[in-house]
């Protein structure tokens, strides 16, 4: 019997493929939000870590490793649930964990820099419906981008989340190309410029 999976479970792997960049994006860019105006403006927690020997930079990098950590891992519920509904398991599956945590890194870090420049937690909102969501669904998440208007198509290119989606489906079904490295290029491109971005931001508030 043939180890590739049927075209039926190719359209649905490129489905969950989808819900997987979902994952990765809302369980890093709203910890990346949420948890630091918490810690930062209500729990004093990043000032007491301050008063150790650790520095605005290895603190505002620790908290969004750990958050992209996370989300790498949370990438995975997706693919575990289309293997339980029989999609056949492929070695590139196990790229999803990194890609997810470079994907995560950059949303994870975006957060950090909302929560940074935020009045209050209730501006979180319009984030979430004014950049979030469109982001998703303009990413090839849940339909082709290619059915998209071109001009949408053209903005689709720019979203970090339309690359992770292509590479996890791209590595998910034995279809890497060398396509694949301007995919990553823009993902590692977006995760180092937000990072240095939620520096420069939560580093100015914290020491004011």
């Amino acid at each position: 019997m043939s180890t590739h999976p049927t075209s039926a479970a190719t359209g649905r792997w490129r489905t969950a493929a989808g819900v997987v960049a979902t994952a990765v994006l809302f369980s890093s860019a709203f910890p990346g939000m949420f948890n630091t105006f918490i810690r930062w403006q209500f729990q004093r927690t990043y000032d007491a870590v301050l008063a150790a020997p650790v520095d605005v930079e290895e603190l505002i990098t620790a908290e969004i490793l750990w958050i992209s950590l996370r989300a790498g891992v949370y990438g995975l519920a997706p693919l575990l649930v289309g293997i339980a509904f029989g999609l056949q398991p492929e070695a590139g599956m196990l790229l999803v964990v990194p890609i997810g945590f470079v994907t995560g890194f950059g949303f994870a870090a975006f957060g950090v820099t909302i929560a940074a420049v935020a009045k209050t937690i209730d501006n979180f909102n319009y984030i979430t419906s004014a950049v979030l969501t469109p982001m998703f669904l303009v990413a090839g998440t849940f339909f082709p981008v290619s059915s998209l208007p071109a001009g949408i198509r053209t903005v689709a290119q720019f979203n970090p989340l339309y690359h992770c989606v292509q590479l996890v489906r791209d590595a998910s079904l034995g279809g890497l190309s060398t396509a694949d490295l301007g995919h990553l290029a823009v993902l590692v491109g977006f995760a180092l410029v937000m990072w240095r971005v939620a520096i420069w931001r939560l580093g100015k508030r914290l020491i004011d």
